[in-house]
């Protein structure tokens, strides 16, 4: 898909998720980029389990590096490919990370967005209520298929 033109864009529906930034370096831009990536080919749930599940792992090691994104990327079957390796080296949705931190800041009253952990869909915060889930593959996959069909249904969705 060309720039400004994939599915999550396409249907106007932004998300925003921050990852390492106590480490001070780019590895949470590099993590929103996989997933992207891991979007492309149908296994952003899969793989945001297997980054939240090694988040503390990996903050303590000096944070999202390539390498490690393409080798957590391992641990979900299908997802290594040159598509997804060229898009985790290259930085290839940039784009999209620069926008969605920008919607992240925008989210709330805080200039420098809402604190992590936070999600925000289309400028909403995501209760607490569903944080929590978003941690589960199965309640993840059907949040993102219920935003891709009606991009402010999730609020009426329960967790």
């Amino acid at each position: 898909m060309g720039r400004g033109r994939s599915p999550s864009r396409r249907r106007r529906t932004r998300g925003s998720r921050t990852w390492d930034v106590r480490l001070g370096g780019d590895g949470s831009k590099r993590a929103v980029n996989a997933l992207r990536a891991a979007l492309d080919g149908q296994k952003f749930a899969e793989y945001h389990a297997v980054l939240i599940g090694n988040q503390t792992t990996v903050e303590e090691s000096g944070g999202f590096t390539t390498e490690r994104l393409l080798a957590l990327a391992e641990q979900v079957p299908g997802l290594r490919g040159e598509a997804f390796d060229t898009a985790v080296s290259t930085m290839k949705y940039q784009d999209f990370v620069i926008a969605s931190q920008a919607a992240y800041q925008r989210t709330g009253d805080d200039p420098m967005g809402p604190g992590t952990p936070a999600v925000a869909i289309n400028s909403k915060l995501v209760t607490e209520d569903f944080r929590d889930s978003l941690f589960e593959v199965q309640f993840t996959e059907d949040l993102l298929n219920i935003v891709r069909r009606d991009p402010f249904g999730w609020q009426n969705h329960h967790a």
